[in-house]
């Protein structure tokens, strides 16, 4: 089937671009995360300040699409898409809490380290974008310590558990060598002085780490919520930052309760079929409850399968990829036409060992390949299979690889908003999970 012609760009696109670029130069580890090149050697401001910088860009933007009309179809889209996110920016902006996040998964001051992951390092002046990098990073940290500060003052700080989870994980930097290692990395061919400037940098970011981590455990512990909770107003808030629309969150909380049951019925009923085939018979379970049961006892009869066990680090590698790559070849033409250009999704351990899984998608110029990280927990050496199939594919194809890698290739039909910025949690994460099941 022939492709559609391209687009030619609208004022809407006009627009979204102009916010894209605006918001990068605001924000500039957004800008590495997301491959856009001109921006690597800077940081965001993290604080108040910076965040009300954002919200002032997205007003500015929301008045702007307010004087035009959409042309076809894609508009529609785009307009609908940057009114709702950007929208949220700005009720977010209003509420006071868009600034000073802590959250273990994604927030300022991990993204002091993980922006390394993605930092261009292939010319001389990719590395010394780098160096500039770990020696302005006190000031990044600054800024985001103000916004904690701000949030704080402001009655909507963290929880005692974040504080103390990322405490424990900035830490860990300094242990893990991952600034000694990026700087280990270094060709032998870069001026001596940079290469200086590199290793004085790392010094520099491990005694940040530190640094950081002793002034959450002792400014920011004493002062945490003891719960977890944020209250419904804020959560209604931040649902939509996840989902994209409003929810009934009573009714959601019951929907999620009887998704509980549903699964774990399910987990069962596979338990249970999984010891029917290796006893061939029906385990049993003669009272309320014991599912549980089978559910251990599957899960350890799995995890002692010398067939679905991996042992090193260089192995789990070399599985990721080999199952990453037999998913595109099973794929690729029959149920999804992937397009050469991303049919490669790169598989690596990272240089971290906080055992998370996740995915970094493709640089705008497709430089970067998307990538598929496995952070591996210090000790640990064996890994089974069978419990991380499904994840290969999550991160992945059919799973983020496939979604955001094509996404980033319909530059001649999408403007660069929504192929850079533009994610929604509920539509992105909920594909990859769905796609667990394909």
């Amino acid at each position: 089937m022939d492709s559609p012609p391209a687009r030619v760009a609208s004022p809407v696109d006009a627009i979204a671009d102009t916010y894209t670029e605006d918001l990068l130069e605001l924000d500039p580890v957004l800008a590495t995360f997301v491959g856009a090149s001109g921006h690597d050697d800077r940081w965001t401001d993290f604080s108040a300040e910076g965040a009300r910088a954002q919200a002032d860009l997205a007003r500015r933007t929301l008045r702007a699409l307010e004087a035009v009309a959409p042309v076809d179809q894609e508009d529609r889209i785009t307009l609908a898409a940057m009114r709702e996110r950007l929208g949220l920016i700005v009720e977010l902006d209003e509420a006071d809490v868009s600034y000073g996040r802590l959250r273990v998964h994604d927030c300022p001051v991990l993204s002091l380290r993980e922006v390394f992951d993605l930092a261009p390092r292939e010319t001389t002046e990719d590395w010394a974008a780098v160096a500039r990098r770990l020696h302005t990073m006190p000031e990044a940290a600054a800024s985001a310590l103000r916004g904690l500060r701000s949030a704080v003052a402001a009655g909507t700080g963290p929880a005692r558990r974040q504080v103390e989870a990322l405490a424990e994980a900035l830490a860990r930097v300094p242990g893990s060598g991952f600034f000694r290692g990026l700087v280990d990395e270094a060709p032998a061919g870069l001026p001596a002085a940079l290469r200086t400037q590199l290793a004085a940098g790392a010094r520099l970011a491990d005694e940040l780490h530190e640094d950081l981590a002793r002034t959450l455990r002792e400014e920011f512990v004493p002062t945490a919520h003891e719960r977890d909770a944020c209250g419904e107003q804020l959560y209604a808030l931040w649902s939509r930052e996840s989902l994209g629309a409003r929810i009934d969150l009573a009714e959601t909380y019951a929907w999620g309760q009887e998704e509980l049951r549903r699964i774990e019925a399910e987990m069962a009923q596979v338990a249970d079929q999984i010891l029917t085939d290796a006893s061939k018979g029906a385990p049993g379970r003669d009272r309320e409850g014991t599912w549980r049961d089978s559910v251990a006892a599957a899960i350890a009869m799995l995890e002692a399968d010398p067939s679905r066990q991996l042992v090193g680090r260089d192995a789990l590698r070399d599985w990721m990829q080999e199952t990453s790559d037999a998913a595109i070849d099973l794929l690729d033409g029959i149920h999804f036409d992937i397009p050469p250009a991303i049919r490669r999704l790169d598989c690596r351990i990272a240089p971290t060992d906080e055992g998370a899984i996740y995915y970094t998608g493709p640089s705008e110029d497709l430089s970067r390949p998307g990538t598929m990280w496995w952070s591996v927990p210090q000790g640990v050496t064996t890994f089974t299979t069978w419990r991380e199939k499904t994840t290969i594919y999550h991160e992945g194809v059919p799973g983020h690889h496939l979604q955001m890698g094509q996404t980033m290739l319909r530059a001649d039909r999408l403007n660069r908003w929504r192929r850079l910025v533009c994610w929604v949690s509920g539509h992105g994460e909920g594909w990859a999970l769905y796609a667990e099941r394909l």
